[in-house]
């Protein structure tokens, strides 16, 4: 049976920053997920979510970028394919 993820509940003060107010991240949490001087906030029907806007998430695009200047060797590629293993019950 899956476990279920992991989830940790922390309250943060609201305080005054300026004329504004805002939420404090403790220094832990923003290299934990790599925040730096910028977050995407998303709003959700049951809270928000931030997150770091310039992270190491990866998207399809830098990806094939990556591999297209790597220049990789994909002439046992027909022999890979061919062992088998696409017929295996996943």
């Amino acid at each position: 049976m899956a476990r279920a993820p992991t989830k940790r509940v922390r309250e943060l003060k609201v305080v005054a920053i300026g004329n504004s107010r805002g939420v404090r991240l403790p220094r832990e949490l923003l290299a934990k997920y790599r925040i730096g001087n910028a977050v995407v906030l998303e709003e959700l029907a049951d809270g928000v979510l931030l997150r770091g806007k310039d992270g190491d998430r990866l998207n399809w695009e830098e990806t094939y970028r990556q591999m297209r200047a790597e220049r990789e060797d994909w002439t046992d590629l027909d022999s890979t394919v061919g062992d088998g293993l696409l017929e295996e019950p996943w």
